[in-house]
């Protein structure tokens, strides 16, 4: 090595000594193919068994955690049903307290003055009432604290016409505890345009819970939506569906056009008339009133209708102030 490295000027070694240097042994052996691809094969051997056992364990060790995420991911799956059922019994155990079964009653019997008798008269052991003939059924809901109970106008339409004195109505409430108590309704106002009515019912305001205002301007097609009331008289019914379409127009007790109605296949059947439509939140986004039924069954065909809280929040304040509504008012 020490040889190439000199000048080319340099006079040249002696052949011999040329000879002699190229066929050294101490230089040769370091070159040769055979014992150092023996020797390379000896030292790496070791390096590769433990880089690939590395690999290997490092394998093993992921795929519990792969295998884990793999459960989880299938849990949560899992639970999303499960999760959806939880909100919707939530739901309905927040809502339902606000909701009302109402019963129009006529007594049997002789004319009586029309003033009805006073609140402790109206009790339930009461022979009177006990002996009254059921007229109709429907739902309701609580409007504010001061006992006021909203309701479609043809629930009470029989109440609020009534000159013979002989029709009552008895409200039924559900309290925070679960207990069910009534208590006799009086009708204060009514609009047939847009089939509302509105009780009052003396109850302190600590055994009300007001039901929870939304509102019906932004509804989606599609959403999610439940109906509670009492079909049948059976208290505290909730179904479940979705708004089917939006501004559907349906005829009202008097005649006139309800425009803007909202369409849902939640079942609505004889009884739910005046409860609550409500939103995933709880909110009531419109009044139950109307469903087409199959012809001879009476059994709901799934289209079903609603009148928009908004309507009913423009209307019912005129109602409980002034007895109807602003447009029979001018």
């Amino acid at each position: 090595m020490v040889l190439a490295s000199l000048p080319s000027s340099s006079p040249s070694p002696p052949p011999t000594t040329l000879i002699r240097r190229k066929t050294a042994p101490s230089i040769i052996p370091t070159s040769s193919p055979t014992p150092a691809s023996s020797r390379s094969s000896k030292r790496d051997d070791p390096v590769i068994t433990r880089r690939t056992t590395i690999s290997l364990l490092a394998s093993s060790l992921a795929l519990p955690s792969l295998y884990s995420s793999s459960l989880s991911a299938r849990a949560d799956e899992k639970d999303e049903p499960q999760q959806d059922e939880d909100r919707v019994v939530q739901l309905f155990q927040e809502a339902s307290p606000s909701v009302v079964f109402i019963k129009d009653l006529e007594l049997r019997g002789a004319a009586t003055p029309t003033k009805s008798p006073p609140e402790e008269e109206l009790v339930e052991d009461d022979e009177e009432l006990r002996n009254a003939k059921v007229e109709g059924t429907g739902s309701g809901f609580v409007w504010d604290k001061a006992g006021h109970i909203v309701t479609n106008y043809h629930v009470v339409a029989k109440l609020a016409t009534d000159k013979s004195g002989l029709h009552r109505c008895k409200v039924y409430f559900e309290d925070y505890k679960g207990d069910t108590f009534s208590k006799e309704g009086k009708i204060v106002g009514f609009d047939p345009a847009f089939d509302l009515a509105v009780l009052k019912v003396d109850v302190e305001g600590d055994k009300l819970r007001p039901a929870l205002m939304g509102t019906s301007h932004d509804l989606r097609v599609g959403q999610s939506c439940f109906a509670i009331g009492n079909p049948y008289g059976y208290e505290h019914t909730l179904t479940t569906g979705v708004v089917s379409g939006l501004g559907r127009e349906i005829p009202s007790p008097n005649g006139r056009p309800i425009r803007g109605a909202i369409q849902t296949d939640a079942a609505i059947n004889a009884g739910n008339s005046g409860g609550p439509l409500i939103d995933s939140y709880g909110h009531v986004i419109g009044v139950n009133t109307a469903t087409f039924t199959r012809k001879g069954t009476g059994i709901s065909s799934g289209v079903n209708f609603a009148i928009p809280i908004d309507a009913v929040v423009r209307t019912v304040p005129y109602l409980i102030v002034y007895g109807t509504s602003v447009s029979n008012r001018f």
